[in-house]
């Protein structure tokens, strides 16, 4: 297994959530085939996985926050945004699971099929606002991102090889945080 797992697992709810919400608003705006249950799947399938990369992001979020105050901050936004994503991510599942259950009366399934594409949709904007801070973390800051000091030998290329500590650091100092 990959270690840390954090970042193996983070792409699958993003994946996950974000084509169930195209699914859950196609789903409220025609209620044909299978669609509400595919939308349901991959919204329940994309809040197991949320709550998996919030597992797996306190775990080896905390070797993180014991770095600068700014890092704390940084990973704390990162860490609200993922639970917020999680608890919307689940509302989205249930919502779109009642929406394929209650295919059988309609009034009530478009209700209630409204309702999961606008939890999914808010839940999509929460997947948004984590890969936000959590790039962030990785592209500017080179959080969790192992450091070569000197490149392995014979190959001159150096667009391969990630930069020194020394230069991520000179570079991120004039970056806005957000």
């Amino acid at each position: 297994m990959p270690d840390p797992l954090h970042p193996a697992l983070v792409h699958f709810p993003i994946v996950l959530i974000l084509l169930g919400a195209a699914a859950a608003i196609v789903a409220a705006c025609w209620r044909g085939g299978q669609v509400p249950r595919f939308a349901a799947l991959l919204l329940a399938l994309g809040a197991l996985g949320a709550w998996a990369a919030v597992e797996t992001g306190e775990s080896s979020g905390g070797l993180l926050e014991r770095g600068s105050p700014e890092m704390e901050g940084l990973v704390d936004a990162h860490e609200t945004w993922a639970k917020r994503t999680f608890a919307l991510a689940g509302v989205a599942a249930v919502a779109s699971v009642a929406a394929a259950l209650a295919g059988r009366c309609p009034r009530l399934a478009r209700g209630v099929a409204v309702m999961a594409a606008i939890a999914s949709a808010a839940a999509a904007y929460a997947v948004y606002e984590t890969g936000q801070r959590g790039g962030a973390l990785v592209y500017r800051h080179a959080a969790g991102v192992e450091v070569l000091a000197h490149p392995p030998p014979g190959d001159g290329d150096t667009a391969t090889h990630p930069r020194t500590a020394q230069n991520a650091e000179g570079k991120t100092k004039d970056r806005d945080p957000d």
